[in-house]
């Protein structure tokens, strides 16, 4: 895969493939004093950020009783990012990251706290939190891609795959404990403390962000103001078929296969007539497949558009399967490989774009990466809440499916071609083989 130079790449390849990044283990990134306290304040804040999305969720569904305004939250805090997401990325190239990530990560706190006095005093109605959750999305437009491209200061390309590997299994860590916690506090307390809660653990990303030593950042010089900065990107992102295709692939799965809030709440309200413990137990078990996808992604190394693909086929075979799951306990048994694949597509996806990027390209890039992959839920999450709603849990869950089926299978085919590669079945399964190798093992035979 092309580290800079335009050069297209097959399914196969593997960007940036050094002799570093193949001898990392699982955890080496942590090694790096600056990228540890990076890693430990994410650990907190996003354990926050778990408990307020279980408790944010389940308020909604309190105050209206409807999925389809769940959908509607979920949609108004990606909203921003759909709208203004690139010009959150040329304010990350053109800004330090650290001070900028420093007043981000306060901005988000305060959020959490804003939310919390509202509910409470008592006075908390559902266009609060909608208000809140388009609040939340507008400051996560510029904090997504200034995080993301932040990590390469803090590590450097070799420990990049691995660095963003961690990060996805420090997320999904988070996920374990903040769905716990966020039900024993709805069911003990209520939702209130769970956002108070949330607001508070931004104090230690923020904390870490000032302890780091500037000098050991490999920084990368901000991008000059000039006009045409955006059609820049966008130019430069659709030359590259590895990192276009990749982009498509997650906008599909995140808009129509990545509605957990929405089957969820559903799943639990009206299929297994359950309560907030059994929507956190849902939502861990998800979690535990996360996790375990992040970890084995940081093991593996450089990633392959190949793998991304069979990741995303799988991971939508099993939630079509999952839809239809007679009993809770077999759906909460689904979760685990749901998740396991679903975050193996967010990690290969997000490190082969950000090893196939030139640097001062980067911040662009990857916010279109999240424009694409979480902008796409205000299209998608109202119209997956309005088809559950009309047509039941489990058709709402299957079609998101279908379409993620739908799209893994055309970007494949598109790569193959690309690589020119065909389809071949054989005993080790279905895999893509170079024409070129087939045709010289017809001339052997």
């Amino acid at each position: 895969m092309s580290t800079g130079n335009g050069d297209r790449s097959a399914p196969g390849q593997t960007p940036l493939s050094t002799p570093a990044t193949r001898e990392n283990s699982m955890f080496s990134s942590l090694r790096i004093r600056n990228y540890r306290l990076f890693a430990m304040g994410q650990l907190v804040s996003n354990t926050g950020t778990w408990m307020q999305r279980i408790a944010q969720d389940w308020l909604v569904l309190s105050l209206t009783g409807s999925a389809s305004a769940v959908g509607i939250t979920i949609a108004l805090q990606f909203l921003p990012m759909l709208l203004f997401g690139l010009y959150g990325g040329v304010l990350a190239d053109r800004l330090p990251k650290r001070p900028l990530l420093v007043a981000t990560q306060s901005a988000m706190g305060l959020t959490g706290v804003a939310l919390a006095a509202l509910t409470l005093t008592g006075h908390v109605q559902v266009w609060h939190v909608y208000l809140t959750a388009f609040l939340l999305g507008l400051v996560t437009v510029v904090d997504n891609p200034a995080r993301q491209s932040f990590v390469s200061e803090m590590v450097g390309p070799a420990q990049l795959a691995n660095a963003v590997s961690l990060n996805s299994a420090n997320f999904q860590s988070a996920r374990l404990v903040g769905p716990a916690v966020a039900g024993v506090l709805i069911t003990a307390v209520g939702s209130g403390w769970a956002f108070l809660l949330n607001g508070l653990s931004f104090v230690a990303p923020v904390t870490g962000l000032l302890l780091m030593r500037a000098h050991e950042l490999q920084r990368t010089a901000p991008a000059p103001r000039a006009k045409g900065q955006l059609r820049e990107g966008l130019r430069y992102v659709c030359g590259r078929p590895e990192l276009i295709w990749p982009i498509v692939l997650v906008g599909f799965v995140g808009t129509f296969g990545f509605n957990f809030p929405i089957w969820l709440t559903a799943f639990t309200d009206d299929v297994f007539h359950g309560d907030a413990g059994t929507y956190g137990l849902f939502n861990t078990l998800l979690a535990v497949g996360s996790l375990v996808g992040a970890l084995l992604a940081a093991r593996r190394g450089p990633a392959r558009l190949r793998l991304l693909v069979a990741a995303a086929v799988a991971f939508a075979v099993l939630e079509i399967v999952g839809a239809f799951a007679p009993g809770l306990w077999l759906f909460a048994a689904l979760m685990v490989p749901i998740g396991m694949f679903g975050l193996t597509v967010n990690v290969v996806a997000n490190s082969s774009v950000q090893m196939a990027v030139d640097p001062e390209m980067r911040g662009r890039v990857m916010a279109l990466y999240m424009m694409v992959f979480t902008g796409g839920t205000p299209v998608g999450a109202p119209l997956v809440g309005w088809v559950t709603d009309h047509y039941g849990a489990r058709t709402g869950m299957a079609a998101g499916g279908v379409v993620s089926l739908a799209a893994a299978v055309a970007v494949g085919l598109v790569l193959a071609r690309i690589g020119d590669l065909h389809l071949r079945v054989g005993r080790r399964g279905v895999t893509f083989v170079p024409n070129r190798q087939q045709r010289e093992l017809v001339r052997v035979a």
